[in-house]
């Protein structure tokens, strides 16, 4: 799955605080996200991050 640095990923299941929005800031093996609606920040292995996708944005536009 080809994912950069500044997408938005959404995510199946809600985060705590409501949002669905994730902002990629770190790629590699695992994957550091900042929720966008709290700016919660995490790091998930890339393999956990990736089954729970739903769709990608990038520059506005839906990738998947």
């Amino acid at each position: 799955m080809d994912i950069q640095v500044g997408d938005i990923l959404i995510m199946k299941k809600n985060h705590p605080c409501g949002s669905r929005e994730w902002r990629i800031t770190r790629v590699g093996m695992d994957f550091k996200m900042v929720c966008r609606g709290c700016r919660h920040e995490v790091m998930l292995p890339r393999s956990k991050a990736e089954k729970n996708i739903r769709s990608i944005l990038r520059n506005g536009e839906t990738i998947l």
